[in-house]
């Protein structure tokens, strides 16, 4: 993914101001600083196409009988969308799937969309074999004419508001009428949002176009391995990050956070929720062990993209970070281990992902109360702590690298 294209929502909420690049001091008495160095923050994080996938099946039966149901979750913000795939059983090669770019999940006001919602859902023909000899043919795919997909599947969409979490129910209701069929087990997919556009808005097939070895397999046999293990490959999540505030400190308490303590209220909220360093940079200059505050970048960082901040230290001074996990709720990174000023080269090894515990963790870059999605966290107030295996985040060096030079 072209770091020009990834355009983060976080510029549409506001958050970022001019920031200025230069160190401030403390009433005017600070001493003088001897060192100059630079820190680099690069985001390394590889875009994936879906934030999340996964399949689905009957209970007891893999397929889908008429008058079963089966239901899924996922997590998403309101500019996404759900795809979804099903063989038609009673076919040589069609198969159920969602409108492009999927199911719509949230109308213009950013409300979650609830109830039935099976006019999203569309019955197409592979184009791979003969409807009535079942010869291999070679045609594109294309929609079934003269059958309603919607009398034969109904849809129903949940909703959780604090966990921004669906759960969709597949009826097959197509029982006696003149297309009675079975499904097979399906293939489900939500694509990454990267502030500006859906990263893969079509996973599974391109209407009008010649088919793919995987909605092959799930059109003529109802066979999902290939589609499963193509969206395993392309699934995961990724972040852009903040500006990120640099202190230069004396001592040996971290100015930026305290680990096990709840926020203070001096400007990490709105880091870690917003990308907002402002607050912090202001409140931090009466600190009498701060000696410096920089600030590199002045806008969201994207994949693939840098920032850089030059500081100035003395012999024994300390330096600390932090920077927003930006598809997150309320989440920063900082460095955990203390970093001498004096160091040179690659710190990343002393960086951790930490949850500033001032809003509601919902699925990274699938949250509607993210930023990312125009949104606010709920309020919570625990303390400070480091993120756990909820979700399945990438590893910090796989997100950030930190180097001073």
């Amino acid at each position: 993914m072209k770091k020009n294209i990834f355009k983060i929502a976080l510029l549409a909420t506001g958050i970022m101001t001019t920031f200025a690049l230069t160190s401030c001091d403390n009433n005017d008495t600070m001493e003088m600083l001897s060192a100059e160095k630079t820190i680099t923050f690069e985001n390394v994080v590889t875009p994936k196409d879906f934030v999340q996938s996964g399949s689905f099946q009957g209970t007891g039966t893999p397929i889908i009988t008429p008058g079963q149901s089966v239901s899924f979750k996922f997590s998403a913000g309101k500019a996404q969308s759900l795809m979804f795939t099903t063989m038609y059983g009673a076919s040589k090669d069609w198969f159920f799937a969602s409108k492009q770019p999927g199911i719509k999940l949230f109308d213009a006001s950013g409300n979650a969309i609830t109830g039935d919602v099976s006019s999203e859902v569309q019955l197409w023909d592979n184009g791979t074999k003969d409807n009535i000899s079942g010869q291999a043919e070679n045609k594109p795919i294309a929609l079934v004419p003269n059958v309603t997909a919607s009398q034969l599947m109904q849809l129903n969409l949940s909703y959780n508001d604090i966990s921004s979490e669906f759960t969709l129910t597949i009826t097959n209701t197509s029982g006696g009428t003149a297309n009675e069929t079975p499904f097979s087990p399906g293939v489900w997919a939500v694509s990454n949002y990267n502030g500006s556009q859906l990263l893969n808005p079509a996973p599974f097939f391109t209407p009008n176009a010649m088919s793919n070895p995987e909605i092959t397999d799930i059109a003529q046999m109802g066979n999902i391995t290939k589609m499963v293990t193509k969206l395993n490959a392309n699934t995961g999540i990724m972040t852009g990050l903040s500006p990120a505030l640099v202190v230069v400190y004396s001592g040996d308490k971290n100015p930026i956070y305290e680990l096990g303590k709840v926020d203070d209220g001096k400007g990490l909220k709105e880091i870690a929720q917003m990308g907002n360093v402002t607050k912090l940079q202001n409140s931090l200059k009466s600190s009498p062990n701060v000696k410096g505050i920089y600030v590199a970048g002045n806008a969201p960082v994207a994949p693939g993209s840098k920032i850089m901040t030059k500081f100035q230290s003395s012999p024994g001074d300390k330096i600390a970070y932090v920077t927003m996990f930006g598809f997150s709720n309320d989440w920063f990174y900082a460095n955990e281990q203390s970093i001498d000023a004096s160091a040179i080269g690659d710190v990343t090894s002393k960086t951790t992902l930490f949850d500033s515990g001032t809003g509601v963790d919902q699925y990274p870059g699938a949250g509607n109360h993210q930023a990312l999605f125009g949104g606010t966290p709920q309020v919570e107030n625990v303390v400070i702590s480091k993120v756990g295996n909820q979700f399945p985040n990438p590893s910090v060096q796989n997100v950030l690298k930190v180097t001073i030079n």
